[in-house]
């Protein structure tokens, strides 16, 4: 304990003195918590509390560690390990936040958002391949939850215990949560041919749950992250 109040002491101090800046966080740019301002000034504004790590029903958030500098105690979410199923609309840990770090207004419209999806290994992509899929999305180790509403609405079940039988992989589409957001598209014109190709759509809110059930390893598609003003940047 006295050696991390030590190390927290020496960031804090170069971060003060000028040594560490900000820019250092967004070498490594990292999926913050549904309605999270741009990321200086979310750096900004969030005081590290972790309230909204304590609300998330499916501990989706984490806490930055010291290696990220001025990131350490900054929430962030590792989708490939847990994403943010959006059961909960993305209001528990917005409404928690204390200082507006993260907030219902950033996006001004009806869905906060994280990032947005992209088929970034399509190689990787087992609908692409015209497979389908066998077994536990992510296998019998595997520690991540997501509510399936077809089960129970309110509580998260564990990945592992949800096998599936598919002639065709659609798992993206099948457990996105916010309906429409990701569709599978016909590769060619044949119609015997069963290849099928995940597609994006604007209503995509970046849970990162596609990415999360994905059985390809790595991912076959992942999570952008929003930056205001410029284009997404793909997650450290």
């Amino acid at each position: 304990m006295l050696r991390s109040i030590a190390v927290g002491g020496a960031v804090t101090c170069a971060t003060l003195a000028g040594w560490l800046k900000a820019e250092l966080a967004e070498a490594a740019p990292r999926l913050r918590p549904p309605g999270a301002l741009d990321e200086k000034a979310f750096l900004a504004a969030c005081i590290k509390c972790g309230q909204c790590v304590q609300v998330c029903p499916v501990q989706a958030i984490k806490l930055g560690d010291l290696a990220e500098g001025v990131g350490n105690g900054v929430p962030y979410i590792d989708a490939r390990a847990q994403a943010c199923d959006f059961s909960c609309d993305a209001t528990q840990c917005v409404l928690a936040c204390p200082t507006g770090a993260l907030s219902h207004l950033i996006d001004k419209k009806e869905q906060v958002t994280i990032g947005v999806a992209r088929l970034s290994r399509p190689e990787g992509c087992l609908a692409r391949q015209g497979k389908g899929f066998k077994g536990t999305a992510r296998g019998a180790d595997y520690k991540g939850r997501l509510r399936y509403p077809e089960i129970d609405r309110w509580k998260p079940k564990p990945v592992a215990e949800h096998p599936y039988d598919l002639d065709l992989c659609d798992l993206c589409v099948r457990q996105c949560p916010i309906e429409g957001a990701i569709r599978l598209e016909p590769v060619s014109t044949d119609p015997a041919d069963k290849r099928r190709t995940p597609v994006v759509q604007a209503s995509c809110v970046g849970c990162g749950v596609c990415e999360m059930i994905c059985p390809a390893e790595p991912a076959a598609i992942t999570i952008d992250i929003k930056v205001t003003g410029r284009e997404p940047k793909a997650a450290g």
